[in-house]
């Protein structure tokens, strides 16, 4: 493993972007970051700029008025980087899936590295899911 992917792996730092919905896994996001979990025991910090992020962490279904602020987004990010879909809403369109205004998933408008599902998402399935983001992002060369 090479000294830049051993630092991508010990220091992720993580944005949040919420498409909009019922905010079940918004509220699991940040229960992540409680002492009770304590997902900052591998490095990860929450960021509130997009270009200071490795990992994208978004919720909500997609719909088609903010497809393009999340394309921009995810163009002001360096690379590499990294998309989690989190929570059935990001996956799939969840209870909203086919309305007019949803699509289908998050990985039909940007690419998806991981997925983390759940209705909503419980904060261990959370810590698996950016576990297993890490091991990926360490075998990466």
């Amino acid at each position: 493993m090479g000294l830049i992917s051993w630092a991508r792996k010990r220091s992720p730092w993580i944005a949040h972007f919420c498409t909009g919905s019922c905010n079940a896994c918004d509220i699991e996001i940040l229960a992540c970051l409680t002492p009770r979990y304590d997902v900052e025991r591998f490095g990860a910090i929450l960021r509130g700029s997009i270009r200071h992020a490795d990992i994208l962490l978004v919720t909500g279904p997609v719909t088609r008025q903010v497809r393009d602020r999340l394309l921009r987004i995810y163009e002001q990010m360096p690379e590499p980087k990294y998309v989690v879909a989190v929570g059935t809403c990001a996956i799939s369109g969840g209870v909203y899936r086919n309305s007019y205004n949803i699509y289908p998933g998050l990985d039909s408008v940007i690419p998806v590295t991981a997925y983390i599902s759940g209705c909503p998402v419980k904060p261990e399935n959370i810590i698996n899911g950016l576990s297993f983001l890490l091991k990926k992002i360490g075998e990466s060369k």
